[in-house]
């Protein structure tokens, strides 16, 4: 499985970005999608993921905030980014994974800069 990710950049405090992940390959074993993020001396943290038949998760500090979602159709899966925060300063990084084997797949980062 291969991820392509998109859609990182630049914007001031309280602005929007979407994230795009656009996955090929060998997708019918893959079980679910997401985003991670690495801030600077941070470790990488699971940002939010949306499985197969629809159910989500997103880590604390965006929820209400981000939005995932997925165009099956497309193999796309999207992170709609509003009322953005300094601290989501980071590189966002495309996961794709199955369950057996258990197996994870990963996008090269896409930098994402709240500037203040």
């Amino acid at each position: 499985v291969q991820l392509q990710a998109s859609g990182g950049g630049l914007v001031q405090a309280g602005g929007s970005l979407r994230l795009s992940c656009t996955a090929s390959g060998s997708i019918f074993s893959v079980a679910y999608m997401g985003w991670y993020r690495q801030a600077p001396g941070k470790q990488r943290e699971l940002v939010a993921v949306i499985r197969n038949g629809g159910t989500t998760n997103y880590a604390d500090s965006v929820k209400g905030r981000f939005a995932i979602s997925r165009d099956n159709a497309k193999n796309t899966v999207y992170l709609q980014m509003i009322s953005l925060k300094p601290e989501d300063t980071a590189v966002y990084y495309c996961n794709a994974g199955q369950w057996l084997p258990k197996k994870d797949y990963w996008g090269q980062g896409t930098l994402v800069t709240v500037s203040s």
